[in-house]
């Protein structure tokens, strides 16, 4: 999501403090054997995952905020009630950047400025943040994707880069500088957490866009990202984390031709980049209400998707999907939920988000979100995800 993308977490006397050039050991991250860390990798099973050496479709929710938060306690209601729910994965925003520390209130992991390229180690607004909610998600058996970049400025995004090295938004994808920074950061995140066991895929932007460009800028992009990734850990998955936008050209736009989603507007191919040697499985986002389109239509983005992965035989994730607060989620959200399970083999879908109430207090949610052990909850979480779990594994869809 776009707008939505605003913290609302509320920072107490945080002031700023220490960085240090050398990295410490990774809190609570235990070294394993090799043994362990590839029993309990995911790994790609045709059109599905296989997850902790099980086969499966799976349901799981967006929580961007997890490794953002101050409370260790807030954290573990979290992942407690995720995985009381079923939910297998969730999505964990890996990314925090800032230009100017002294200005920021909120957990940030890397500073980017005139004076040069940072990582923040600090106890108590730093990496160890995210360190924390991985440890933690690595007890209660929950997988995380991580996104390494946001395409939006919300807690430092592309331009947090062009601020430094130059340039335009769109500029950033070819601009030579600013991506030898973003591979440090990379290396950084895919080097302290590629032997956890919590780690389900690295993901190379939230909703990357090079609006008005040619699509063949992120592809390129990120065929040359997703093959340094897998040189650094060839043993996790990548993903792009692309909204699913297709393109005039493509043989699914039937009946929408010129409506937004299929325009290649903002600069993405999702056919071409599922294609990428390096892309391990497709993502989907979906919010017809921001796009123009009725709700209906969502049934029809989901099957299209689903075309498109059973051609390049890979696994395709609806990622994000949600109505906001005052819809009526069950009639709208349900029938999207019907169509992954009984008329495709969408390998697996993630709601967005996924809310509670922390024993800080603290409220990092949009309207989007749906709030835990509610009616629409039990509906559209627990039993959607038991749902998924006892799908046949079979992707004949």
């Amino acid at each position: 999501m776009h707008f939505l993308r605003k913290l609302a977490l509320l920072a107490t006397a945080a002031s700023q403090l220490a960085i240090v050039a050398s990295a410490p050991t990774p809190v609570e991250v235990v070294e394993r054997t090799n043994l362990h860390r590839r029993a309990s990798n995911t790994v790609v099973n045709g059109r599905l995952f296989t997850i902790d050496g099980r086969t499966q479709y799976f349901a799981g929710t967006n929580t961007w905020w997890l490794g953002h938060l101050w409370s260790n306690a807030d954290v573990d209601t979290a992942l407690t009630q995720i995985a009381a729910t079923g939910y297998k994965v969730a999505r964990v925003w890996g990314f925090g950047t800032v230009n100017n520390p002294s200005t920021s209130t909120d957990v940030y992991y890397q500073i980017l400025n005139s004076t040069g390229q940072y990582f923040n180690y600090n106890a108590n607004n730093g990496i160890a943040r995210l360190d924390y909610a991985i440890s933690a998600a690595e007890k209660k058996g929950i997988k995380l994707i991580l996104p390494l970049l946001n395409n939006y400025d919300d807690l430092g995004g592309i331009n947090t880069y062009t601020n430094v090295y130059g340039g335009s938004h769109n500029d950033f994808y070819t601009n030579t500088a600013a991506q030898n920074a973003y591979k440090n950061y990379i290396k950084f995140i895919v080097n302290r957490y590629k032997a956890s066991t919590a780690i389900f895929s690295w993901e190379l932007c939230n909703e990357p866009r090079c609006s008005g460009c040619a699509s063949s800028i992120i592809t390129n992009w990120a065929t040359t990202i997703s093959a340094y990734i897998k040189s650094l850990d060839p043993a996790h998955l990548v993903s792009l984390g692309d909204e699913g936008w297709l393109t005039s050209t493509s043989s699914y736009v039937a009946n929408y031709e010129q409506t937004y989603a299929y325009t290649g507007y903002e600069g993405v191919d999702f056919e071409k980049n599922l294609a990428i040697k390096t892309i391990d499985y497709g993502t989907v986002h979906m919010y017809p209400n921001q796009w123009g389109y009725n709700y209906a239509w969502g049934n029809t983005w989901i099957a299209q998707h689903n075309q498109i992965g059973k051609k390049l035989c890979k696994p395709v994730l609806l990622q994000e999907y949600a109505v906001p607060d005052g819809e009526n989620r069950i009639a709208i959200e349900g029938p999207w939920q019907d169509t992954v399970v009984s008329k495709t083999s969408i390998a697996g879908d993630m709601m967005w988000q996924f809310g509670t109430k922390f024993p800080s207090g603290t409220n990092p949610f949009d309207n989007y979100a749906l709030y835990y052990n509610t009616s629409d909850y039990q509906t559209l979480g627990n039993q959607h995800a038991k749902v998924m779990a006892e799908k046949w594994a079979v992707a004949n869809l």
